[in-house]
């Protein structure tokens, strides 16, 4: 994904079970940047969603870490972005960015 500096958008966490139900959220999950020169993230009071911000240019991800139970108990899940690149903002350009996670139905050992 590409974005440009100065932007926001806002990110929504669903966690699906293997049957794409939702999966009951143990706990607040915990959103994270990978750089926060790049990137900056604000999570809900829930943490079910978050404001993310380009802040400079360079490459970042987003990475979210939740407890849910997805069928066979509660279990940690975690979920990454793709790489986010971040440019420059010229003054006579607009953008809008777009940033979902959904289905993070996998549990990590």
């Amino acid at each position: 994904m590409d974005a440009l500096t100065n932007q926001s958008a806002s990110a929504a966490l669903t966690i699906t079970n293997a049957a794409g139900q939702p999966a009951a959220v143990d706990g607040v999950p915990v959103w994270a940047s990978s750089d926060e020169t790049v990137l900056r993230v604000t999570a809900s009071a829930d943490g079910m969603s978050a404001l993310i911000e380009t802040v400079a240019p360079g490459t970042a991800h987003i990475a979210v870490t939740a407890d849910a139970d997805v069928g066979t108990g509660v279990a940690p899940i975690i979920g990454v972005t793709d790489d986010v690149t971040v440019a420059v903002n010229p003054a006579s350009m607009a953008s809008v960015v777009t940033i979902t996670l959904a289905g993070f139905s996998d549990p990590q050992p």
